[in-house]
């Protein structure tokens, strides 16, 4: 999902902003927060989400701390609320950290990378494998205090107009891929194409694009792809659980008492839980409303291109790691925690799943 691209020339500079933009109010103890996000308004489970803990943080608080909401294209754009947060020009952005790989590309880490981990063990690497740590070494570069702030769960690998048979099928292929990803697929002879979403639709239907990803059945037919390709293909190995996140302004969270600090700790540990599952019920929702539609056909990718693209997944992340002190550091840190991860989730959720996928009645 390219979170750069939901709001194309949405919104105004941030430095013709910075009028809109006060310190936060301070008034008989009250601290009013703009938070401002890289989603366009109404989008669900992205926007609402960033909404929904904009509400934790004020209830939480008694009003002690009141958060008000700023879709993309409304104060900033989607692309300038990094440098608008890091400024002090707004106090908090919802969003992604994939969208900022270009002021560093060890962000990428932070939201997922291509074959890295499920939505629960990015969880455990941050919270409790010294990913929280690094990842605020990383963002105190910027003038920033980042957290885990939700999750799409696992995404889809996304719409095609054609079928792919193989790895040569990528040759040539118009494929709008975001990120890491992109690099990927670009190795494979791919023509990869960055869109606004806006776009994909249109971009589809006249054969300017093959294939395009976007999150997961939800989201995707929120947006209406499902009217745009025939083919649907699963697994998304770009984004196997992409966390999202909520940044404070450093500076800010460096004022804040330890009550305070903790409830907007608390509050986006709640989200990160709770956006989660409702991916899980819209996904598993939607995906029966696709399944009961003639026109669409859910595909598997095989696994021959999947090992494929897997072999290439690492040597991209592993030539990126050499970048610098902290990419490598990091990337040392992903791949112990995905060893042991892996190794654990094969005798534990993954034994599991498949004790379940075999052919018994159960139930009436």
């Amino acid at each position: 999902m390219d979170r750069r691209q939901f709001v194309a020339g949405a919104g105004v500079g941030v430095a013709a902003s910075a009028s809109a933009f006060p310190m936060p109010a301070i008034a008989q103890g009250v601290r009013e927060l703009k938070m401002v996000t890289i989603w366009p308004k109404g989008l669900p489970g992205l926007q609402s989400g960033a909404e929904r803990v904009a509400r934790s943080i004020t209830a939480m608080s008694g009003g002690r701390l009141t958060v008000k909401v700023f879709p993309a294209g409304q104060l900033v754009g989607a692309m300038e609320s990094f440098d608008a947060v890091s400024s002090g020009l707004a106090d908090l952005y919802h969003g992604s950290e994939i969208t900022w790989a270009g002021k560093s590309a060890t962000f990428a880490y932070f939201c997922n990378v291509p074959f890295g981990f499920t939505a629960d063990e990015i969880n455990a690497w941050i919270y409790y494998g010294g990913g929280q740590a690094l990842w605020d070494e990383l963002s105190a570069g910027f003038g920033l205090k980042a957290f885990l702030c939700g999750n799409t769960g696992p995404q889809m690998g996304g719409w095609f107009t054609k079928e792919l048979t193989s790895v040569e099928a990528f040759k040539g292929l118009r494929y709008r891929m975001p990120g890491i990803g992109g690099d990927v697929l670009r190795r494979l002879g791919a023509v990869v194409v960055t869109l606004p979403g806006g776009e994909i639709i249109p971009s589809l239907r006249s054969g300017a694009i093959d294939a395009s990803e976007f999150v997961g059945p939800w989201v995707d037919m929120a947006l209406g792809l499902h009217k745009a390709a025939k083919y649907y293909y699963y697994p998304g190995f770009h984004e196997p659980g992409a966390a999202l996140s909520l940044s404070m302004n450093k500076k800010l969270w460096d004022s804040l008492d330890s009550t305070e600090k903790s409830i907007i700790e608390g509050a986006a540990a709640a989200e990160n839980t709770r956006s989660l599952a409702e991916a899980t019920a819209g996904n598993a929702t939607a995906l029966e409303q696709l399944l009961r539609d003639p026109a669409i056909q859910i595909r598997k990718v095989d696994d021959t291109i999947l090992q494929e693209l897997g072999k290439i997944s690492g040597e991209v992340l592993s030539e990126a790691s050499r970048k610098d002190d902290l990419a490598r550091r990091v990337y040392d840190s992903f791949i112990k925690f995905r060893t042991a991860a892996v190794r654990w989730g094969d005798i534990s959720e993954r034994a599991f799943l498949n004790a379940r996928a075999l052919p018994y009645p159960f139930g009436g």
